[in-house]
């Protein structure tokens, strides 16, 4: 199972390799030399020397005095290829200048990635539990910086399994479910799931470890690994002495693992195998379990041979001592050159009764387990530790924060206060200055126009905008001017005066002169655009008009016809739909609009003041327009003006 729990653990490494280094490079790079090698050292069809030069060549590159983002993505692939090439004295010796620099480094991703690859070499190098831990905590603390949730499981599982391979299993179940719910990879997920049946198992859950086992297997996409679930999960019925489905399950799952390539794994099916039936009380051969020693005595697997040993000592202990204390030996002489101590109690256990006498024995178990003992609450405490540190560490963050927020709150209220009656009064005079320009400048032109229909459609959009300033924008302006008399609370004031400045804007937007230059038919859109917010607006035929043929008036006309229709269907008509085809001949342009809303009869249509003076504006430049609408049937509209 620790085999497994390696080459899971690397394959989590290679899924932590960077995915985005590429454009960090290409967007940052100093040096398009450094860049090229960069590339060149992350091609994994390169062999991993050629990949070592390339890397050393884009260090050798880098400014020395400069600890960018840039350095430390080069310096942290650089560890990870001399980690490839098991070079871990240069290992540590850059990952220290990494780490002497990440300030001025200042990138997350760079350290999350580091601290994990310092961690694995911790766990499956060195086997420095305590260390491996604290890094990946490191690791896990940057990752959730980056909202890295993938990263982030991934450190938690591999804490989670070495406090299970360390006995520590109900702090490995906190872990590994904190880390199900970050992970989202079902390869992942269901190696959690295996790992969480574990601790169940060894703490004598059996009816947990079969859930969990079960929902392994059911998720695990490779035969392989599902057979490998299947093992774990007959295993677990021998524990709770449920013989028969242990034989049943690995009758079968003998059968398909015998087609693998994985022969070891098919060993470890069989040895289980003859160890259930013997404890069934079945009459078993010693063959059926010398079957898994010589298939992995072939496949040189020496940590399946210390189960095999161990059971064949099991197996003879009653029957023939001699050879039960053979295999004993070879389990505690094999389990020292690979120091796998546990592997070693277990083989005393059965020892001890076969040489009763023998105090050295003893003697060596009772140091065993003091060793494991203290090696396991070490894991234990330097982990509780961590925890703890963490927990500090996030709240002293926590405090900083909310200090920062109440100073900035702070900060905010005093300048809203200094601002509030000054902002009043800029609104107000704004307001003013614009209704006030608007009126000189529109009276003005109008003095200076001979069409009597053009100067009655004037003064009559006057008189409706002189309306809605009296009644809605003179009445919120009173409002606001009241709420500050009274004190109110200055919230509701600066919302207010907020509306009325927007609201001002609006007004300009009405009153504002068409521009009638290239930048019409953009106006025009985007006036339009401004009234379907709610709605689907389709415009057809506007691509091919020459709107250089139009004349200035017809172009003015046109703005404020379509915008009073569009005005007119955002309060009435209750439309989602409104569509506008322009056409235009020699002589005219054709302009068609309709809308799906609620329409209108035809004799309140003829009443409203907008679309009379929208039809006035029209007559003004000797242009058409005429109605059409029924109640429940929409609105339309057909507009004639001439080039």
């Amino acid at each position: 199972m620790k085999k497994i729990a390696l080459v899971v653990s690397f394959v989590l490494f290679i899924f932590c390799q960077p995915r985005d280094e590429g454009n960090l490079m290409n967007t940052a790079i100093e040096s398009d030399s450094i860049s090229y090698y960069y590339q060149r050292a992350k091609n994994k069809d390169l062999s991993l020397e050629d990949r070592s030069n390339a890397i050393q060549h884009a260090y050798s590159k880098l400014n020395p005095r400069v600890y960018d983002s840039i350095f430390g993505e080069v310096l942290y692939y650089k560890n990870y290829i001399h980690l490839n090439l098991g070079q871990y004295d240069s290992l540590l010796n850059y990952s220290n200048l990494l780490l002497l620099h990440k300030t001025e480094i200042n990138s997350s991703t760079v350290l999350a990635k580091h601290y994990y690859l310092l961690a694995y070499y911790y766990q499956q190098i060195t086997r420095d539990y305590g260390k491996a831990i604290e890094n990946y905590t490191a690791s896990k603390n940057y990752a959730l910086k980056l909202n890295d949730s993938s990263l982030a499981g991934k450190n938690l599982m591999n804490i989670g399994v070495i406090q299970k391979n360390q006995n520590d299993f109900f702090g490995s179940k906190e872990t590994l479910v904190e880390a199900l719910t970050f992970l989202k990879e079902p390869s992942l997920t269901t190696y959690c799931y295996n790992a969480l049946a574990t601790d169940h198992r060894k703490l004598l859950n059996y009816e947990e470890a079969i859930y969990y086992y079960g929902k392994a297997i059911t998720e695990a996409s490779g035969t392989e690994e599902k057979l490998l679930y299947e093992n774990n999960l007959a295993a677990t019925y021998i524990d709770d002495a449920d013989y028969n489905k242990a034989i049943s399950l690995l009758s079968t799952v003998s059968k398909r693992s015998e087609r693998l390539k994985n022969k070891k794994l098919h060993a470890r099916v069989l040895d289980n195998l003859a160890y259930a039936r013997w404890l069934s009380g079945a009459l078993v051969n010693e063959q059926e379990f010398l079957a898994s020693v010589r298939i992995r005595k072939e496949e040189n697997d020496r940590r399946g041979l210390l189960a095999s040993y161990t059971h064949l000592g099991e197996f003879f202990s009653k029957t023939r001592p001699k050879v039960a204390k053979t295999y004993l030996d070879s389990v505690i002489q094999l389990s020292q050159k690979l120091k796998i101590p546990r592997a070693e109690t277990d083989a005393l256990q059965f020892l001890m009764p076969l040489e009763p006498s023998n105090v050295n024995l003893r003697d060596r178990y009772v140091y065993l387990q003091d060793s494991l003992y203290e090696q396991e609450l070490k894991v234990k405490t330097q982990f509780a530790k961590y925890i703890y540190d963490d927990q500090l560490k996030q709240e002293s963050i926590q405090r900083l924060q909310r200090a920062n927020l109440e100073h900035e709150l702070e900060a905010t209220k005093q300048r809203s206060q200094s601002i509030l009656l000054t902002s009043s009064l800029v609104v107000v005079v704004l307001a003013a200055l614009f209704i006030s320009l608007f009126m000189a400048q529109r009276s003005k032109r109008l003095r200076q126009k001979n069409r009597t229909a053009k100067i009655e459609a004037a003064y009559e959009t006057e008189a409706a905008l002189s309306r809605k300033l009296h009644d809605d924008f003179g009445g919120k302006l009173n409002h606001a001017m009241v709420l500050l008399q009274n004190g109110s609370d200055r919230k509701d004031v600066l919302d207010m005066v907020g509306d009325l400045y927007d609201q001002s804007r609006r007004f300009s937007r009405e009153i504002n002169d068409v521009d009638t230059g290239p930048s019409f038919k953009d106006n025009l859109f985007g006036v339009l655009e401004a009234y379907s917010k709610n709605i689907q607006l389709f415009v057809t035929g506007s691509k091919e008009v020459d709107w250089t043929r139009i004349s200035p008036l017809s172009k003015k006309t046109l703005y404020r016809v379509l915008q009073e229709l569009m005005i007119n269907m955002q309060k009435h008509s209750k439309a989602t739909m409104v569509f506008i085809d322009f056409q235009q001949t020699s002589k005219n342009l054709k302009i068609s609009y309709s809308d799906n809303g609620v329409g209108t009869a035809k004799t309140p249509l003829k009443n409203k003041n907008g679309l009379l003076n929208t039809e006035k504006r029209i007559h003004a430049v000797k242009g058409t327009l005429i109605f059409d609408s029924n109640k429940g049937e929409g609105f339309n509209a057909n507009i004639k003006i001439p080039n």
